[in-house]
């Protein structure tokens, strides 16, 4: 999954640490995140959402396309 979070992040000049004691995780987990290796639980994203005051879709992409 594509995501935003790291330029997100960096217009906040938030460390990944500082992000994920925002969102009460791990800084591995945003790491993980952000390098597309993990995919974020629905309630984390919509946490991360809330944080960011945006819309889940623009901060994650699916990569799915509809025929």
């Amino acid at each position: 999954m594509k995501n935003r979070l790291k330029v997100l992040r960096a217009e906040r000049d938030w460390t990944q640490a500082d992000l994920a004691a925002r969102l009460d995780v791990s800084r591995q987990t945003i790491v993980a995140i952000e390098k597309g290796k993990y995919d974020p639980s629905l309630s984390l994203a919509f946490k991360t959402a809330r944080l960011f005051a945006q819309p889940i879709e623009s901060i994650f992409d699916d990569e799915m396309t509809l025929p």
